[in-house]
């Protein structure tokens, strides 16, 4: 594994053996009634991208503004085949904590949010394709006032942006009103809940929700994706994080009578079943039950608080305690380590990770973040509980397709261990019990064996077809772009050309060597005519051509 000086730099080294590239769409301002997610991105609802950025100092605002915009500009496109509506709410639930700026240092709990000048980047993306700014509502049940000062400037950047930033709404829903500052919405599945109050307009019809988190380093391992939604519940139902067998400051007609027994039965089968860390004792969060309690409460959340994109913000990463600047690292020293051992009195540290994690699939976007942080996946319970609840089918990270996605909108395959890695230490679950000697910060890196674990499904992507395949590209007719999927065997060659009705040559979307499996290509038709096109697919002794229609 990977030490906290020499992190893997192999990323250069790894796109010559690349699998499978898809171009994005370019983006358009021209009126539309619709956008959407990028299609690519919505026809692989398994997959994880991975944007890589260049900020090269967490301080400049210019570069993190860019590489949100970037984002935004290339994630989100216009759609004129139906979508989002330009007219609905756009919600965004971004991770935005409580910290105590009078307390800690501004410099060092900089990265306890997801940063300000992407977060306006990505809303000035997403409003070129029409959406006005006070469409936008950016969510979190926290404290407001830390929001206004630098270099949080939440408040500041959506004043700018022209964005509905709302936060800490009230000590409880008793002092809110229904429909303006909360929705509730029942939890069929729950276990904990039978309802859920949500911060309007989060989880309201007619409204699309976008999840950001921060990748950094928390209790409960790296609090990305899934851990992130609590934010977008009404106080004092978030308290996911209270102790098995505490009592919360919520009306009990909401709760399941139940559900400590529940919770209770269910963690004593995954300790059984040798869930890691479960043999922690205590009852509070920060044990086997109390990680158990958190993760019902957060999967009941899960079962009816869908986004539409999942996005894990990692310009900078933080390591030790997620809400204040205590960590694994020596106060008197700078990005180093203390040779005599971890301390809990030691400061955390950013670390300068240049990645935005992206997908459809929150615990698939949170394994690949847990794998970006030095965590093997498999010794977090929380993936354990999704697939036994029969929320989620992934838990390697080696069989989650994963994307780089260029900031022109190249996608492409490539094997997970051509990523660098940004160990961030957690003091999740630290072994300091039954004469084992952890230290409070560490990583979770224990080898484990993804083979014994049940309910896991095969992605599609490793089922490899019988025979080469040339689909009928879609739509057709098409104006301005079409896609043209083609499947293969076994790994080989592939070129797919772009000829006129005259027969010349116009465009080369593929060529290069593909892995076996399905791959989808985009033809951006640029300033071409109207008229008749064919597009011809070649791999080894297979050719095949087809017919397609520009209608401007």
């Amino acid at each position: 594994m990977i030490t906290r000086r020499n992190f893997l730099k192999t990323a250069g080294a790894g796109i010559a053996g690349l699998t499978s590239t898809v171009t994005a769409l370019e983006s358009r301002t021209q009126a539309t009634e619709f956008f959407n997610v990028h299609p690519f991105i919505e026809a692989n609802p398994d997959a994880v991208f991975i944007m890589k950025t260049s900020v090269p100092d967490k301080y400049d605002k210019v570069a993190k503004k860019d590489a949100g915009l970037d984002f935004g500009k290339s994630v989100f496109v216009p759609s004129e085949s139906g979508g989002i509506p330009l007219t609905a709410n756009i919600a965004v639930k971004g991770n935005l904590k409580t910290a105590n700026p009078d307390k800690y240092d501004h410099d060092l709990i900089m990265s306890h949010t997801i940063d300000a000048y992407f977060t306006e980047g990505v809303f000035e993306g997403i409003k070129r394709l029409g959406i006005k700014g006070s469409q936008i509502h950016l969510r979190e049940v926290t404290r407001p006032d830390i929001y206004s000062r630098e270099p949080y400037g939440f408040a500041t950047m959506c004043e700018r942006a022209g964005v509905d930033l709302r936060l800490d709404l009230g000590p409880s829903v008793s002092q809110l009103t229904e429909g303006r500052d909360f929705n509730w919405v029942d939890v069929p599945d729950g276990v904990f809940y039978k309802r859920i109050p949500y911060l309007e307009p989060l989880n309201t019809p007619g409204t699309w929700l976008m999840d950001i988190s921060k990748f950094k380093a928390h209790g409960m391992g790296l609090t990305l994706c899934c851990k992130d939604l609590q934010g977008s519940v009404a106080h004092n139902y978030q308290a996911f994080c209270t102790a098995w067998g505490g009592k919360m400051s919520v009306d009990s007609a909401d709760l399941h009578a139940d559900a400590y027994d529940v919770i209770k039965t269910n963690f004593e089968r995954h300790l059984e079943g040798g869930v890691p860390r479960w043999d922690k004792p205590g009852t509070n969060f920060n044990s086997g039950i109390g990680m158990e309690t958190w993760i019902t409460r957060t999967l009941d959340n899960l079962s009816v608080n869908k986004a539409g994109l999942y996005v894990m913000e990692g310009i900078y990463g933080r390591d030790g305690q997620g809400n204040n600047d205590r960590g694994p690292n020596p106060v008197d020293q700078v990005h180093n380590f203390n040779s005599t051992g971890v301390s809990d009195t030691g400061k955390a540290w950013d670390w300068m990770s240049n990645v935005i994690v992206f997908g459809k699939d929150s615990f698939r976007v949170d394994i690949i973040g847990h794998w970006l942080g030095g965590h093997e996946p498999g010794n977090m319970g929380l993936f354990h509980c999704a697939i036994d609840r029969g929320m989620s089918t992934a838990l390697n990270p080696r069989k989650v397709p994963v994307y780089l996605w260029d900031t022109d909108g190249t996608a492409t395959r490539i094997d997970l261990e051509t990523l660098e890695q940004t160990p961030l230490l957690t003091y999740y679950l630290t072994r300091n019990y039954n004469g084992q000697d952890e230290s409070m910060y560490h990583l979770c890196n224990e080898p484990f064996d993804y083979g014994i674990v049940t309910g896991v499904d095969e992605p599609s992507f490793l089922n490899e077809p019988d025979a080469i395949v040339l689909h009928q590209n879609s739509p057709n007719p098409f104006n301005p772009y079409t896609t043209i999927e083609y499947s293969l065997p076994k790994t080989s060659n592939a070129r797919l050309e772009i000829y006129n009705g005259s027969g010349q040559l116009v465009d080369v979307l593929v060529d290069s060597y593909r892995r076996a499996g399905t791959h989808m290509a985009v033809w951006n038709t640029g300033n071409h005519s109207s008229g008749l096109y064919f597009y011809r697919f070649r791999s080894g002794s297979y050719t095949r051509t087809k017919k397609m229609m520009l209608v401007r």
